[in-house]
């Protein structure tokens, strides 16, 4: 509960931001590689590379999640 409560908190705290400028679209860049960084956030394709595993092997074991159309796998664990 606390984590979506967080989470509501943080997209209000950027909407407002950007909304006042105090936000430009560096920083909305900077954010969301610091997201990609915390979720290790690659392209099935680079994540197929990066483990010497198949594309299908990636596609269909992996935890995928479609962001701006285009399919990332989300390996933090």
């Amino acid at each position: 509960m606390k984590t979506q409560e967080n989470t509501k908190k943080l997209c209000e705290f950027i909407h407002n931001k950007v909304c006042d400028n105090s936000l430009n679209n560096d920083s909305l860049v900077q954010i969301i590689e610091l997201c990609g960084d915390y979720l290790n956030l690659k392209t099935i394709s680079n994540y197929a590379k990066e483990n010497e595993l198949s594309y299908n092997g990636v596609k269909n074991n992996r935890t995928i999640k479609e962001l701006f159309g285009a399919k990332f796998v989300i390996d933090n664990d």
